[in-house]
């Protein structure tokens, strides 16, 4: 795919490093990272601390409820990266997983998928110091509009997204650029043997072996089901002359139903 690196690695800023253990070390992620595309390195933000405590997190300036990340530690493990990060001039994405950050979309997956290396920061508790958001973080990113109890889940989400864009990870290069949100819009419907079961069957056209009609066919689907489920997404996709003409012969059928 073109723009896509050919090797990609994450490092992971977490207090829970072990988390990360089970979701990279099976199927699909596990092969990549065997055949040398992917390196994950969860990185234990508490080696980074200097208290006999291994302390990461404290009581809010100001008071309030809960405990806040300390700055210290997460500087310290950005620059120990950075250390050994071979092309120094080379730009090094520093994203903090955070409520407040902008929504995580396919396009800033693609975005990610371009550098060959990316660092991601799980945020805890009540938050992070804010000089680690203004002064080290070069971007925040949110999974949604909702609360999590750590960052970890959605490094997680975030690595899964961006990691499966680049080419080999998933066998075929074609595969990402078919899924739904790729395209800015939503995937055609999928089948497999057998072609009817319990009486439920396989569209006709997908089994008459005409290329062009299939593609016809799935092109009717993605606007349709884009068109149902998130018509919201067709304001902002680019449509050819024939989708667009589409798109308005399908809401006019609706209206009439």
């Amino acid at each position: 795919m073109p723009g896509y690196i050919r090797k990609m690695r994450i490092d992971i800023l977490t207090i829970f490093p072990q988390m990360f253990e089970v979701p990279f070390g099976f199927g699909i992620f596990k092969r990549a990272i065997y055949n040398g595309l992917v390196i994950i390195n969860p990185v234990n933000i508490r080696d980074f601390t200097h208290d006999k405590h291994h302390t990461t997190d404290d009581y809010p300036y100001g008071g309030g409820a809960g405990m806040v990340m300390k700055p210290e530690p997460i500087f310290e493990a950005v620059e120990s990266i950075k250390g050994n990060v071979e092309d120094k001039e080379a730009e090094l994405p520093i994203i903090l997983l955070t409520p407040q950050g902008r929504l995580f979309t396919h396009k800033i997956a693609r975005e990610l998928a371009k550098h060959p290396r990316i660092v991601l920061i799980c945020g805890h508790y009540e938050g992070v110091d804010e000089r680690v958001v203004e002064n080290l973080a070069t971007d925040t990113i949110s999974i949604g509009d909702y609360v999590l109890t750590g960052g970890e889940l959605p490094a997680m989400v975030v690595a899964d997204a961006v990691l499966r864009l680049v080419p080999g990870v998933l066998g075929s290069e074609e595969s990402p650029l078919e899924d739904s949100h790729a395209s800015g819009l939503l995937e055609y419907p999928q089948y497999t043997r057998p072609a009817d079961y319990r009486g439920l069957k396989v569209p006709d056209i997908l089994l008459s072996g005409n290329h062009a009609q299939i593609a016809k066919w799935r092109r009717e689907q993605i606007i349709k089901r884009t068109l149902e489920k998130r018509p919201e997404l067709l304001d902002k996709a680019d449509l050819g002359v024939e989708d667009k003409q589409l798109v308005q012969r399908m809401m006019h059928t609706d209206k009439k139903e």
